[in-house]
C-alpha cells in the first residue's frame, strides 16, 4: 500500500488538476508517480519542465529512456524500471537491450560508454573521477553531452526517490529488478 497519496485527477483542483490534465492529454494516462508528485504542484511543475526541456536536448527518446533504465537499475526502483521498460518496448528496444540498460550497459559502444558514465554518476553521487570522464570522452562525447547525462540522471533520481518514499503502486507491466538481474 502506498505511503503517500496519489492525487486523483478527477477530484484534483487548481494547478495540480491542470498539470495532471496536461499529462493525460499528452501521454493518454496519468502515471501514479506523477499523481504522487502532484501533492506538490511546484514539484510536478519542476519535473515536467525539466522533462520537457531535456526532450529538446541532444538525446532522442531512446537514449533518454536508456538513461532512465540505467538510473532505475542503479537505484533499485522497480516502478521506474517497469515504466521505462514499457516505454522502451514501445520504441522497439529489444528485451536483451533493456536488460543491459538496466545494468548500465548497451550493445552500442557509444551508448554503452554514456550509460556506464550515468551509472557511475549515480553510484558515486556525482563524484566521478578522471578515468570516468576520460572513458565517456573517448567514446566521442563532449562536455555538453556529459552535462546533459547528469541532467537526465537527476530528473530520474527525483522519480526514483519519490517512488522509494511513497512505495508507489506500479501501474505498468511489473518488472522485478532482482529477477531481471538474474536473467
Amino acid at each position: 500500500m502506498p505511503r503517500l497519496n496519489a492525487v486523483n485527477p478527477e477530484t484534483a483542483s487548481g494547478e495540480a488538476k491542470a498539470l495532471l490534465d496536461a499529462v493525460k492529454s499528452k501521454i493518454g494516462m496519468t502515471p501514479n508517480v506523477l499523481r504522487t508528485i502532484a501533492n506538490s504542484p511546484a514539484a510536478l511543475r519542476a519535473y515536467l519542465g525539466s522533462s520537457e526541456a531535456l526532450a529538446d536536448g541532444a538525446f532522442d527518446a531512446k537514449t533518454r529512456e536508456a538513461i532512465a533504465l540505467t538510473v532505475a537499475g542503479a537505484n533499485d526502483c522497480n516502478y521506474c524500471a517497469s515504466a521505462h521498460t514499457a516505454l522502451s518496448k514501445s520504441l522497439k528496444v529489444s528485451d536483451r537491450e533493456i536488460e543491459a540498460r538496466l545494468a548500465g550497459r548497451s550493445e552500442e559502444p557509444a551508448l554503452d560508454a554514456l550509460l556506464n558514465f550515468a551509472r557511475k554518476v549515480v553510484e558515486k553521487r556525482g563524484f566521478v573521477d578522471v578515468a570516468d570522464l576520460g572513458a565517456v570522452r573517448a567514446a566521442g562525447h563532449d562536455d555538453g553531452v556529459i552535462v546533459e547525462v547528469i541532467a537526465n540522471v537527476t530528473a530520474n533520481i527525483l522519480t526514483n526517490y519519490v517512488n522509494h518514499v511513497a512505495e508507489t503502486e506500479i501501474d505498468f507491466p511489473k518488472i522485478d529488478l532482482v529477477s531481471a538481474r538474474a536473467a
